[in-house]
């Protein structure tokens, strides 16, 4: 797999340990590889030095001073994220997007591509300190109330560790689970949450104490909702043949690959259509299946009902002047 180019935009006051904890892993990918996985840039949005939390400086370039020719850029922000107004920053942050490039945010990131106008239709999450934003900004927000959202081309967390958990999802996405694993127990990080774990709260009962390689999988399948892999994908990158890893989702959770990853997509959709006002075409869009009649066929075989009688039995129920999505 070629080098993948990451640019972080480092806004002053940004957290020191969110910072780090999305750095060292890619630098113990590159350190743990024959040749480098991963180019970082830190940009900064003036001068040659961001300054932390902590009032650690760092080295970067200025945003406009490098050519956007990156794979992924994200926003790093503390403090009060929502007060910035650079609208420099904004028109290449949008550039970025339209010119493909994937974005993400970090801690208050997400409220900065929030503000640029370019987490529409994104499902995203942000430090929980940094929720009641939303409910200001003006826009219909489908904010989550967990650890990290991967949303196609949106990468969005929580500060503190939860990057360590959000990187752990991309490595394995590029480079397999075994090798995410073993960056993983560098850090020694004995607990790799999922995607769908909630900033207070551990993760559902329903996958406890699972085999290595299912939890594995099913990382994977929570942070590719819109855009889902196959089968001999998620086996690959759990570290399984498909053979090996079917037998063991038939034996730990009593159905097959697919199965559990179409219920999860479901499951997305279910709530979507109980908290935002969304067109189906929409969700099921969103929740990766390839038309609304597909997504509706699926979804009553599973609930027993369509999608539009269950809307209309739970929902939406939206809050707050910007009909947030609270999820």
């Amino acid at each position: 797999m070629p080098i993948r180019r990451l640019a972080f935009v480092l806004v002053d006051g940004f957290a020191l340990l969110s910072t780090a904890a999305a750095l060292e892993p890619l630098r113990a990918a590159n350190q743990f590889s024959k040749q480098p996985r991963y180019e970082v840039t830190l940009l900064s949005l003036a001068g040659h030095v961001a300054t932390s939390s902590l009032g650690s400086p760092f080295e970067t370039r200025p945003f406009d001073s490098v050519p956007l020719d990156f794979d992924l850029i994200f926003v790093v922000a503390g403090g009060d994220p929502k007060r910035l107004n650079h609208p420099a920053l904004m028109a290449w942050l949008r550039r970025a997007g339209h010119a493909g490039i994937a974005l993400g945010g970090i801690s208050g990131g997400s409220v900065i591509l929030a503000k640029a106008g370019l987490l529409g239709e994104r499902r995203f999450t942000v430090h929980w300190h940094h929720y009641a934003d939303f409910e200001t900004l003006p826009g219909t927000w489908l904010l989550e109330r967990r650890l990290f959202v991967i949303d196609r081309d949106r990468y969005t967390c929580a500060g503190g560790s939860a990057p360590l958990d959000m990187m752990h999802a991309l490595i394995a996405r590029d480079h397999g689970t075994p090798f995410a694993q073993r960056i993983s127990d560098w850090f020694i990080q004995t607990e790799i949450r999922a995607a769908d774990a909630p900033q207070t709260a551990p993760l559902s009962p329903r996958y406890d104490a699972l085999p290595r390689a299912v939890t594995a999988a099913i990382e994977l399948m929570q942070t590719h909702i819109a855009d889902p892999l196959d089968q001999d994908q998620i086996a690959r990158l759990a570290g399984l043949s498909t053979r090996q890893l079917q037998r063991q989702f038939r034996d730990s959770l009593g159905t097959s690959i697919m199965q559990e990853y179409r219920q999860i997509r479901l499951e997305t959709g279910k709530d979507l259509l109980s908290t935002t006002h969304l067109p189906l075409g929409d969700i099921a869009e969103m929740t990766g299946f390839s038309s609304q009649a597909h997504f509706s066929t699926c979804f009553q075989a599973a609930f027993g009902e369509t999608p539009s009688r269950w809307r209309k039995k739970a929902g939406p129920n939206t809050s707050g002047p910007a009909a947030s999505r609270m999820a």
